[in-house]
């Protein structure tokens, strides 16, 4: 098949819409069910590379949660902790595979974001790994294949419309990508840079102790932001991103915003939030909802009268402005990676209040001796690369 007529482009009004090979080729890719849309296609084809290259990089089966051509969570899989199937909602009757738990932490690190996202898988989807998507609001799923159980439980979600790609992992593109914008083509050679241990060896700081883990969560943050709309800085913790600041035009910006996601992480896995009474008959979504207003700034639109009791069995006591400073401040061995050069120390500092002590940045900018004075008066360990990472 060389093309594949869509709906509509990125809104109804655009059509009409396809994708094809313009080479006279057939497309690397077969639709088992659904039909995915112009937006789909980019997430997931952005989802794909990403996740194709975070297993290249790390040897562990990968996955990514997509929204909006951006990634809202990626990571390798790494065995979950109690508390990180508590706040994933993982259902403890699965037996995770390396891959269940990929997807797992992906989807988990920003919830709020995922919600109807398009998920991106490094290897042949599974039973376990299907199990966990089943109850997500998700609009569809590429992966090298699925067996034939994990097939059969994915195509019960959305009534049976639920969108499943398969993508021929052989599949090399061409040296040279093209897009239009305005009716004028434009073109550049892809982005083909390898993220691997050599580009880790610059290291700036005074602190110079680099583990290996700290090694692949740091080439985690780089093919995260790699396939994220720029400007964009990755948090990244025990092998999955826990904050991701997309497509801001102020790095600083991108900086709190990741920061933020990363802190809300953690604060979940406060045992004053774990414990927090839903009623029984509340959606996953739901709780996510209220957890998130819970421990953010506006809690007084979860607790007033009138509405905690739509989602608490009982009527939870304030998150204090002093315990989520006290729990944040258990955070620690945080990698943070930027797509371009830090261009002052305000990101370090941002960066430290959410448990930073690892950073991966090109450098290159004017004020890179004062960028690496703040990361030595911390104590951080800071690598400076030497590749800019945009993407648009």
């Amino acid at each position: 098949m060389n093309e594949l007529e869509l709906k509509y482009g990125c809104n109804p009004n655009q059509k009409p819409s396809r994708i094809f090979m313009a080479d006279g080729s057939d497309l690397p890719i077969e639709v088992l069910n659904g039909k995915p849309g112009y937006i789909n296609f980019l997430d997931a084809f952005n989802g794909w590379q990403l996740v194709k290259e975070l297993k290249e990089a790390t040897g562990i089966p990968a996955a990514t949660s997509f929204k909006h051509v951006s990634p809202a969570g990626a990571a390798v899989g790494r065995p979950l902790s109690d508390t990180l199937k508590k706040i994933y909602w993982v259902d403890e009757t699965i037996e995770l595979t390396p891959l269940a738990n990929a997807y797992a932490r992906a989807r988990g690190a920003d919830r709020m974001s995922s919600f109807g996202d398009f998920i991106a898988l490094s290897d042949i989807c599974d039973e376990a790994t299907a199990k966990l998507i089943q109850p997500e609001v998700s609009d569809g799923v590429i992966a090298p294949g699925y067996t034939d159980e994990a097939l059969a439980i994915l195509k019960t979600k959305k009534k049976g419309n639920y969108n499943i790609i398969r993508i021929d992992e052989n599949y090399k593109p061409e040296p040279i990508e093209r897009k239009q914008v305005y009716g004028i083509t434009f073109e550049q050679g892809r982005n083909e840079i390898a993220i691997n241990d050599e580009l880790l060896t610059n290291i700036v700081t005074d602190n110079k102790d680099l583990p290996k883990e700290v090694k692949d969560d740091m080439k985690i943050a780089l093919i995260t932001l790699k396939y994220t709309q720029s400007n964009s800085v990755c948090y990244v913790k025990d092998g999955q991103a826990i904050g991701i600041g997309a497509g801001q035009q102020s790095r600083v910006h991108c900086t709190r915003l990741a920061g933020s996601k990363a802190d809300n992480w953690l604060l979940r896995q406060c045992p004053k939030v774990l414990e927090l009474p839903f009623k029984e008959d509340v959606k996953r979504a739901d709780r996510d909802n209220a957890i998130d207003n819970y421990i953010g700034e506006y809690y007084m639109d979860i607790l007033a009268d009138g509405c905690w009791e739509r989602v608490f069995a009982e009527k939870p006591s304030v998150f204090t402005k002093e315990e989520k400073e006290e729990w944040l401040s258990k955070m620690d061995g945080v990698v943070l990676g930027s797509d371009a050069f830090f261009p002052f120390s305000d990101n370090i500092d941002r960066a430290k209040k959410s448990g930073v002590k690892y950073i991966v940045q090109p450098g290159g900018s004017i004020r890179d001796d004062l960028v690496i004075e703040s990361a030595n008066n911390y104590g951080m360990v800071m690598v400076c690369n030497g590749v800019r990472l945009f993407h648009h």
